[in-house]
């Protein structure tokens, strides 16, 4: 059953991460790639969220293969992020580029953290008695 939540959610992750990118892209228009950007820190944050959360209420294994790496392995976008910016450099672009893995990476790792400490408040909020 797992492997059928990894698809749907996979081919979900998918699809809102193309929407998505299309979209900024059509806001942004610039050369820095925004929408891939964007999308791989907002992953790092749901992940983070996904980890902290999980770790104090029980996530059924199917629900979590649905999220975690099903609809965040397809909405995340190394991938796209790597090809971005090995098409800035051969272009270039080595300053675009630079920005586009320092603040990927460092970024990201800041959002894992948040998206952690943000599961963490919601359900300390949750389990304190009124």
């Amino acid at each position: 059953m797992p492997f059928i939540a990894v698809f749907v959610g996979g081919g979900v992750g998918s699809l809102v991460r193309y929407l998505l990118s299309l979209w900024v892209g059509s806001l942004w228009g610039g050369n820095f790639p925004l929408g891939t950007f964007l999308i791989n820190v907002t992953g790092c944050f749901l992940i983070g969220f996904l980890g902290g959360f999980s770790e104090k209420v029980a996530v059924d294994p199917a629900v979590r293969a649905l999220l975690q790496t099903g609809f965040l392995g397809g909405f995340t976008t190394f991938s796209s992020f790597g090809v971005e910016t090995f098409q800035l450099f051969r272009r270039g672009e080595a300053g675009v580029a630079t920005l586009n893995v320092l603040g990927s990476n460092l970024i990201g790792l800041v959002m894992v953290a948040l998206g952690f400490l943000a599961a963490k408040g919601m359900l300390n909020a949750v389990a304190r008695p009124k």
